[in-house]
């Protein structure tokens, strides 16, 4: 088996008039290896007779099951041996796979781009970062990144969690910045959005409280395959911009100065700089193809504003509502109130009244704690005497504690006297 470079060198001799003898000796192989190559012209590999493999028959199905498990071939290797009963290495099957495993890789990283109309499509997404305060003190802040998929402009919003709550929040906050609502909302699979996904089937069960809410604003929520971004026809990779671009090695006085260092950076760099895609601003493309495309809001308020929920009070006389806790009377503990959510304040009700109302935490594991609503069971603050002269030798007895319920209430629970 001669090198191409030999080859080559063969028949440049013979074009030059050497003989096969002269070319041989010259090569240093043998004259019916020269004679072969001159018929040939041109170098070719050695034959080697191909040996049938013992996965060759069940080809097609060793493809169906690869590409079902994902590319996974040691999945595959214990389905010869559980289905076909063929007991065969990890490497024998990774032989038999190899040409199909590049096939898959190209088809996942393949992405088939197109563009969406004016109006027609938002695509939200969360992010979370860690920001450096003025005083040194590195807080975590939660990043909802809404995309205009026509003109690509951007609307940001930080929150300190990711919960329901601050997802309806930033879509409500997008509607009311770009002036108009879109046809449809795309999404990843976030758990506090979407119930289940089938990758399979393409089946999806948005929650409850998520797909009202769509209802509420007349949007289509749709959600890309799971762990198939491309699946969106274009990644706008809005929440890296903002990282990298908004917040990236600054430094923030508070939460509220963050917010508003965000709505300047959408003013002043977000909107005016020149996408990479479009060519063009995206405020420019905005105004000119977008803005009267989006259906107006016609003034309707929030769907926060709708909330009302039902909540047992629990035995410290409080309900639990997105972690945080608010107190009612102590009567009630045990008791189905009713829950309103709206302006900023949290109203609890009983039986149609009103019982108790609370401004709305934001965090997470609060406490709203009205001690007026514990009358009766915590004893009331005493006023504390001032400090007074008093003769060490002469011992001052404790002040007498009240009783705060009477010992015929304790004997009727104990169904007697004592």
């Amino acid at each position: 088996m001669r090198t191409p470079d030999e080859v080559v060198a063969i028949l440049r001799l013979h074009d030059q008039g050497w003989g096969t003898r002269r070319i041989a000796r010259e090569i240093g192989c043998d004259r019916e290896t020269v004679k072969r190559y001159l018929a040939s012209g041109r170098w070719a590999s050695c034959r080697v007779a191909k040996r049938p493999g013992m996965l060759d028959e069940h080809a097609g199905w060793i493809a169906e099951r690869f590409t079902r498990h994902h590319g996974n071939a040691d999945v595959v290797r214990q389905d010869l041996a559980s289905e076909l009963g063929i007991v065969a290495s990890l490497r024998t099957v990774e032989r038999a796979v190899c040409h199909l495993r590049r096939e898959l890789t190209a088809a996942t990283l393949a992405t088939v781009r197109f563009e969406t109309p004016p109006g027609r499509q938002l695509q939200i997404d969360f992010g979370q970062r860690r920001i450096v305060l003025e005083d040194g003190e590195v807080d975590k802040v939660f990043l909802f990144v809404a995309t205009l998929g026509y003109s690509r402009r951007i609307y940001v919003q930080a929150f300190r969690h990711e919960r329901q709550s601050a997802w309806l929040e930033g879509i409500e906050g997008a509607f009311r910045h770009f002036g108009g609502l879109p046809g449809e909302l795309l999404l990843d699979n976030a758990a506090a959005l979407v119930r289940h996904h089938d990758a399979a089937t393409r089946e999806v069960e948005f929650n409850d409280r998520f797909h009202a809410f769509a209802r509420y604003w007349s949007v289509r929520p749709v959600a890309c395959a799971p762990y198939r971004a491309r699946t969106k026809g274009k990644d706008e990779r809005g929440v890296g911009y903002v990282k990298h671009n908004a917040i990236a090695g600054r430094r923030f006085a508070s939460f509220g100065a963050l917010e508003a260092h965000l709505a300047r950076w959408m003013r002043e760099v977000a909107d005016v700089r020149v996408h990479g895609t479009t060519g063009e601003p995206p405020v420019v493309r905005f105004e000119r193809d977008e803005a009267a495309v989006l259906r107006p809001l016609n003034g309707r308020p929030s769907f926060r504003q709708m909330r009302e929920v039902s909540r047992q009070v629990q035995s410290d006389a409080c309900v639990n509502l997105d972690t945080n806790h608010y107190s009612v009377p102590w009567r009630l503990i045990g008791a189905q109130v009713t829950v309103e959510v709206g302006d900023g304040q949290v109203r609890i009700s009983h039986a149609g009244v009103e019982v108790a109302c609370h401004d709305l935490r934001l965090g997470r594991r609060e406490r709203a704690v009205d001690r007026a609503y514990l009358h009766g069971v915590v004893p009331e603050e005493r006023e504390k005497p001032g400090p007074v002269e008093a003769d060490p030798a002469i011992a001052v007895a404790p002040p007498e504690i009240a009783l705060l319920r009477s010992l015929a209430e304790y004997e009727q629970l104990a169904g007697g006297g004592w």
